[in-house]
């Protein structure tokens, strides 16, 4: 077999040295270099990464960010030039907003046809080429843009962006790669380095011994978090502190599973009614857990933890601190935890006392929750509470959600139980991503069921009938539940929010808000899957175990649920 080496093998090397699982492209005509590569790969008996074919440059981007999320190891994404970046471009949006390492990579000729040894074929004559560069379609959202200008210096350039992708902040990287630069023989560099693991960020001892003063005098501490559980050492880190001092934790908009919702130290998913008791609000890994700024904590001490806790992105958004403890959450946590037992910190506090009253407090909560939805057991339509009560019922412990409703979500983190870290997802950008995250959550966990909880509104925006063809072309099949409501109902409370007296509210005419969908439960039959819609409170339960049973022997499963809401 030969062993030409050109510029899709530098590509692929390239991806070998930075550790990339998977290469999740949905394919361009410029990318036949890179093809040539996998092929040689396989027939040589080559390690290297496995490719994935998608059907959709956005489902490509949420795959990778999915897998990402939870196996914390960026991946590599080709798409097709200018048009096809366009159209991952709300998914590599989404992984800047929520700082998930990515490489992304489209191919542009630069000839046009001059050349005689090379062809450009469609970026020519359809007109895929951008003028000034496909730089400037993603500059806004990524971290960092390139172009490879040679042949000689391709690899590295490769290596760099994928290396910095994975610096502080993380986020996606581009480069533009030419198909001349591709097709072009190329030399491995004399001395190939295997890329080391990016470090991780530490906090100053400064700030750690400040932290530990400030609970140390503390009475009423609370900690507010969005994305302590990206990993799940930093998942358990947070258990260990709260026990430890008897710190209540609540999760403001969480991306990720953050803390045991049994545990008798949640508080749910709403700090705002604890701020007039706080004394020190402790804000991990989340944004600004506050709006507007002069709503948050007026007679507290506010701390801000994590890697980058002011964020370039959100300019309007205050977290209005009075200290900053920066590094990995990670890793912080474990330095607060160690520094807090060597110091006493716990021995000074009144630290059963507190635990017993924010114990009886989450046994309120949880006895609050528990009568919402005895109260809609019987509803016709489905509740969403019920419908969320029933999945937690019937849906396995180790299932990995990836959540996509708008209307819907203070339901689903009420009634949708999970205790275990990775055991949750939700997007960080706009809608259309739910999907690629769930596929994403599968090819990174193959043996767990994956669940997508879907609004109608959210899945008419992903690309449905690709998602589906990769999932069965994969071998990734997942289940997913429709909360149909058959509106856009995010629409309508925002409109009610500025006229609530409107003629709209009191004619019942409303714009953009209705929403005349298919039949979801059909739309998995050209892929040999099971749909089922079900309208009855008391056939809801054996719906969903079907539709799990159909992904437990290996086919998708859609379950559209009416709801009344």
């Amino acid at each position: 077999m030969t062993q030409q080496k050109d510029g899709g093998e530098a590509i692929l090397e390239a991806f070998r040295n930075l550790d990339i699982d998977y290469v999740i492209s949905s394919p361009g005509s410029e990318w036949s270099p890179v093809w040539e590569a996998l092929a040689r790969q396989k027939v040589n008996e080559l390690e290297g990464p496995t490719y994935i074919n998608c059907w959709h440059e956005t489902l490509a981007v949420d795959m990778a960010v999915g897998y990402t999320r939870m196996t914390g190891k960026m991946q590599a994404v080709l798409l097709h030039a200018g048009v096809g970046l366009l159209q991952g471009s709300i998914g590599i949006h989404s992984a800047n907003q929520g700082e998930v390492p990515m490489l992304v990579c489209s191919g542009e000729a630069t000839s046009y046809g001059e050349n005689p040894d090379l062809d450009p074929q469609g970026q020519w004559y359809r007109n895929l080429s951008v003028v000034g560069g496909p730089n400037r379609l993603v500059e806004a959202y990524t971290k960092w843009t390139g172009q490879a200008t040679s042949p000689y210096t391709l690899y590295e350039q490769l290596v760099r962006a994928g290396e910095m992708a994975q610096r502080v902040p993380k986020g996606p990287t581009f480069l533009d790669i030419p198909i001349e630069t591709m097709v072009h023989d190329w030399s491995p560099p004399a001395k190939m380095r295997k890329v080391p693991t990016a470090p991780k960020t530490q906090p100053t001892n400064e700030s750690i011994s400040r932290l530990v003063e400030l609970i140390s005098n503390s009475k009423n501490p609370m900690i507010i978090t969005e994305s302590v559980g990206k990993e799940v050492q930093g998942f358990n880190n947070l258990v260990t502190l709260s026990e430890l001092l008897a710190i209540p934790v609540t999760e403001a908009t969480p991306y990720y599973s953050n803390f045991p919702k049994t545990h008798p130290l949640h508080l749910g998913f709403n700090p705002s009614p604890y701020f007039n008791e706080t004394d020190l609000v402790i804000i991990m890994g989340s944004r600004a857990p506050w709006y507007p700024p002069s709503a948050g904590p007026v007679n507290s001490t506010v701390v801000a933890m994590g890697e980058t806790p002011l964020k370039g992105n959100m300019v309007y958004q205050n977290l209005l601190a009075d200290l900053y403890v920066e590094g990995d959450m990670t890793i912080s946590l474990g330095l607060l935890v160690e520094a807090l037992k060597s110091g006493g910190a716990h021995r000074a506090s009144k630290v059963e006392e507190r635990r017993a009253r924010w114990s009886a407090e989450h046994d309120k909560l949880q006895e609050r929750n528990r009568a919402s939805v005895e109260a809609v057991r019987s509803k016709q339509p489905i509740d969403p509470v019920w419908l969320c009560a029933t999945i937690s019922e019937v849906v396995p412990n180790d299932t990995v959600y990836s959540e996509e409703t708008t209307s819907h979500g203070n339901a689903i983190l009420q009634h949708v139980g999970w205790d275990e870290p990775q055991r949750y997802l939700h997007p960080t950008g706009g809608l259309g991503q739910g999907l690629g995250l769930a596929l994403g959550a599968k090819l990174a966990r193959p043996n767990s069921p994956v669940v997508a909880l879907m609004g109608d509104g959210g899945f008419l925006y992903n690309p449905v009938t690709q998602s589906f063809g990769v999932a069965g072309e994969a071998n990734l099949p997942f289940m997913t539940v429709v909360f149909n409501n058959g509106n856009y109902e995010a629409m309508r409370r925002n409109h009610l929010a500025y006229y609530p007296n409107g003629v709209a509210a009191q004619s019942d005419i409303w714009h953009g808000v209705h929403i005349p969908g298919p039949n979801y439960a059909k739309l998995v039959e050209p892929f040999d899957g099971y749909g089922e819609r079900v309208e009855d409170p008391a056939k809801l339960k054996q719906a969903l175990q079907n539709g799990l049973d159909a992904v437990q022997s290996g086919k998708l499963s859609i379950i559209d649920v009416v709801l009344s809401i």
